[in-house]
């Protein structure tokens, strides 16, 4: 009996875990903690990531976990450190190291090539 208690609970964690792709609040795309995902022009070859070294400090990837799935439109990447990145449309999905709290969008229109993620 114990074993098959400690199984289900182990599944029912394991479903748990299964989370969904970034969602939409307000008109664009926020990752799980609502933070605000942002687009990156330089970023030209679909499923490619155009941000590394000083880029990523301050744009980090919109993380991907193991458990996440993919679905539609939504696809993880390979980010530039070698993690999984989400990525819409082809177009991969980043955060703003400066935003400092849910829905912050200190970063759109930055330098004129960073903008809020939107549907």
């Amino acid at each position: 009996m114990r074993k098959t208690l400690f199984l289900i609970a182990a599944l029912a964690l394991q479903q748990a875990a299964f989370a969904a792709p970034p969602k939409t609040m307000d008109g664009h795309f926020v990752d799980a903690q609502g933070r605000t995902l942002y687009t990156f022009d330089k970023d030209t070859t679909p499923g490619k990531s155009a941000c590394t070294g000083g880029c990523a400090a301050a744009w980090p990837a919109a993380a991907a976990d193991a458990s996440d799935k993919p679905s539609g439109d939504w696809t993880m990447i390979d980010g530039a450190d070698g993690s999984k990145q989400w990525a819409y449309k082809g177009k991969p999905l980043y955060r703003f190291a400066k935003d400092e709290k849910p829905g912050d969008m200190k970063g759109d229109g930055f330098k004129d090539v960073w903008h809020t993620a939107k549907p």
